[in-house]
């Protein structure tokens, strides 16, 4: 075999190794799971399928109350359990809310555009709460020092200098990392696109978007429920703004490709030996994605234009809209913020991409002068709870606190 066929089949079989690995720590962790429900909780595997979450959350609350789970409080109340399955969560969006940590950047020839990738949140949870040195100890304590206004200065300078050699390390380590993401991305979309050739075509909430729109406290399967109704107003507002140029061009183009398509789906039919022909099967696959695709700048012939009626349907899922939104659905402007929160599938794969690139850059020139604005955040709005442990005040739900705090 070729010298790159080679390393690009060890390199996967180190891919696949990797992931092998994972499954296998998951499925001890899901042991552990599942232990836990059956002798602690008493709840036996046939029901665990038909429980809701309250009902898991009600059964852990009358348990500390007989088993003294947790040794530090007698009883636990609903707060305090999601407090403590959502400690880093509750602190990544108040720090976003706050601005100390800004999910949008000025990038040159593009503009101002949010960038939040998988490999950015890892990033930032290692910076922040489980890597060493970090300003959590045992991730769930703040540090001491931390709590100390006179080390503000010395504190920030650490942090500083931390995210500064985290970022070169992203960038020493990029090439590995991009080969990553790239055989991640291969394994998990070719037989996507092969069986849904529009996969790309379709949107999602992006990493920012799930970020943006979520409530304090609320846990992952309460968010994507409230997304999930959100999707279906969001795909139409964002299908009304089509370009009616691009629109024609779609058209006829998907008209070209289809008699193509139809000649050479036609030509198989009468005769198999067609198929044996150089690059025909491939012919085919494209002309069937080139249609797909351009059905995309298609806009649905029963569609109304009512932008700001769409946009409501949207707000009563996701409880929220800035008030520079209000009134102006039907702007430019709007329409690429939500789209910023509701990406292509295609963008989202992209920015996974060019991340291990990008992020070193977003890591050594901006985060990392966000340094003092991070130490006086935690410092300001940390919370020592009984049993708990350190959370982020504005998720004690404590509205009075929360308005002094914003003051």
């Amino acid at each position: 075999m070729e010298p790159a066929i080679v390393v690009c089949l060890i390199i996967s079989f180190i891919f696949w190794l990797i992931r092998v690995a994972r499954i296998v720590i998951h499925f001890f962790k899901l042991l552990e799971i599942r232990a836990f429900y059956k002798t602690a909780l008493r709840i036996s595997e046939s029901d665990i399928t038909n429980l809701q979450w309250q009902d898991v959350q009600k059964r852990l609350i009358e348990v500390q109350k007989v088993h003294q789970m947790c040794v530090h409080k007698e009883e636990l109340s609903e707060l305090d359990i999601h407090h403590r399955i959502l400690r880093w969560k509750n602190y990544m969006l108040a720090m976003q809310n706050k601005s100390v940590i800004s999910c949008t950047y000025n990038f040159p020839f593009v503009g101002q555009r949010a960038f939040l990738t998988e490999g950015m949140k890892y990033n930032l949870k290692l910076i922040l709460f489980w890597g060493p040195g970090s300003p959590f100890q045992n991730n769930w304590k703040l540090r001491e020092e931390f709590r100390n206004p006179a080390n503000r200065f010395v504190l920030a300078n650490r942090l500083s200098r931390r995210i500064f050699w985290i970022g070169i390390a992203n960038f020493v380590l990029s090439p590995f990392i991009i080969i990553w993401v790239i055989l991640y991305s291969f394994f998990t979309y070719a037989e996507m696109v092969k069986r849904e050739p529009d996969t790309f075509g379709a949107r999602r909430w992006s990493c920012f978007g799930r970020l943006f729109f979520r409530h304090f406290n609320e846990l992952d399967h309460e968010l994507q429920t409230r997304l999930s109704k959100a999707y279906e107003p969001a795909t139409k507002y964002m299908n009304l703004f089509v370009s009616p140029f691009m629109a024609i061009i779609a058209k006829n183009l998907a008209f070209f490709a289809g008699a193509l398509f139809a000649v050479l789906t036609i030509f198989t039919l009468l005769d198999k030996d067609v198929l044996l022909a150089e690059h025909v099967l491939t012919a085919i696959a494209i002309l069937g994605l080139i249609i797909r695709g351009c059905y995309i700048f298609v806009p649905d012939e029963n569609s109304v234009w009512d932008p700001e009626q769409l946009l409501k349907q949207i707000v009563s899922h996701t409880h929220y809209i800035p008030d520079t939104w209000k009134g102006k659905a039907h702007t430019r402007e709007v329409r690429e913020k939500v789209a910023q929160v509701f990406q292509y599938k295609a963008e989202y794969v992209m920015q996974e991409l060019v991340s291990p690139i990008v992020t070193p850059f977003l890591l050594c020139f901006n985060l990392r002068y966000k340094a003092l604005d991070i130490v006086d955040f935690f410092r300001n709005f940390t919370v020592d709870v009984v049993g708990v442990g350190d959370v982020c005040s504005f998720a004690q739900m404590d509205v009075k606190n929360m308005e002094t705090q914003s003051g």
